[in-house]
């Protein structure tokens, strides 16, 4: 079968990310100012800063266009996780799964495990929720690769205009397959061009303090797991949720790449992802019910869902990445009630890093991919797609 992916280079051409002129999707009214005049003055800047024109979201979206029976497919897949939150009877009682690669840096592989993951789903759909993690941008405690949008030929380049083409692409592809997409909003930005196709959204550790990621949670339009602070805490989280959960007056970008003022209407379905901190795991019974806690204390004067997912991995696991295996357990059961344990509702899932190949390997530039292993992460370690079905079986018959 043809995919999008095997059609991207004629949809990518010389014409469309080589220069504005050449581009008939980039809005002309949209271009940088000439700015020869001023050269003189502002000779440190223009050594320092190299500009170059980017397709806009709105061209993008339709060179790759989301159809409408897909589209219908993502608002019912979103609505679904809101049920979940919302203690919706028939979603409620499942449990959501967010499962997939450290990150996309390989297509084939990506879909590969998609596929699986679509025929899985199929089998365990009844008990579990589960969406595929999907990311194409990564954030760098300092530097590195920052994932397929920014550096799709792992070259140091940052073709971003390539990587936002294959990332759609691919994402398309992945939606095709009927999956529920998760991705990490990293860059405001980048989320215009790839909201569309997305079913649920993390705020990472480094971002959950910042006004300009709140802001946009605020008008996105899919449940989104805000995470616990790099220290381990919670209560920053807790702010982002409530600063979300209203509307807000803020600078952004539209789809035509015009800079706009934005009126947001608030989002009602974020949520926190506990993942450890520093040397500190978050996932047992004590740590979800002291969050919980706090939640519904915040909920009392805010409409916020008293929610919780363990992500699995990260300082949970201690980096340690077979650890999610039991970590998935241990939390499945204390939200059931099992081993004696109260039952804990408030858990509304787990995350995993997982892939078609256990442990992680180092990154090679395109002209080594020969070298790298097929399926296999090159950034954070997974568990292989077989531990991930025994598990995920494991985890339905334990919602039973």
């Amino acid at each position: 079968m043809t995919t999008r992916l095997d059609k991207q280079e004629s949809a990518l051409s010389d014409d469309c990310c080589s220069t504005a002129t050449d581009n008939q999707n980039l809005d002309s009214t949209h271009q940088p100012p000439d700015n020869s005049a001023a050269n003189d003055a502002n000779q440190p800047l223009e050594k320092s800063l190299a500009v170059r024109p980017l397709e806009t979201p709105r061209a993008l979206k339709h060179r790759l266009p989301l159809a409408d029976q897909l589209a219908l497919q993502v608002d019912k897949h979103r609505q679904q996780i809101s049920d979940l939150l919302s203690d919706t009877p028939n979603e409620s009682q499942k449990l959501l799964v967010i499962t997939g690669p450290c990150s996309l840096h390989d297509e084939k592989a990506a879909l590969d495990y998609g596929r699986r993951l679509a025929a899985l789903n199929e089998q365990l759909s009844d008990r579990l929720l589960i969406v595929m993690r999907a990311y194409v941008e990564k954030p760098r405690t300092t530097t590195g690769w920052k994932g397929l949008a920014y550096d799709p030929e792992r070259n140091d380049k940052g073709d971003i205009q390539l990587g936002l083409t294959r990332s759609r692409a691919l994402l398309l592809n992945l939606v095709e397959m009927g999956l529920p997409l998760a991705i990490e909003a990293l860059n405001p930005m980048t989320m215009l061009y790839l909201d569309d196709l997305i079913s649920w959204t993390a705020i990472g550790a480094r971002t959950s303090e910042s006004q300009i990621h709140r802001e946009m949670i605020s008008h996105l339009g899919m449940p989104v797991g805000i995470k616990n602070g790099t220290d381990g805490t919670v209560q920053n989280a807790i702010n982002a949720m409530i600063s979300a959960s209203r509307s807000h007056h803020c600078l952004g970008m539209d789809i035509d790449g015009q800079i706009a003022m934005l009126d947001t209407p608030g989002n009602p379905d974020t949520h926190i992802v506990l993942r450890g901190g520093r040397g500190i795991t978050n996932y047992d019974e004590v740590s979800i019910r002291a969050t919980l806690e706090q939640l519904e204390k915040a909920a009392q004067d805010n409409q916020l869902h008293p929610k919780v997912i363990v992500d699995c991995s990260h300082d949970n696991s201690q980096k340690q990445h077979e650890r999610q295996i039991p970590i998935a357990m241990d939390v499945v059961k204390l939200r059931q009630g099992i081993n004696g344990h109260k039952q804990i509702s408030g858990i509304a899932g787990v995350m995993l890093e997982s892939f078609i190949e256990p442990g992680n390997q180092g990154m090679k530039g395109p002209e080594n991919d020969g070298n790298l292993t097929y399926g296999l992460s090159i950034t954070d370690a997974c568990i292989s797609w077989n531990q991930t079905e025994t598990l995920l079986r494991e985890l339905h018959e334990l919602m039973g």
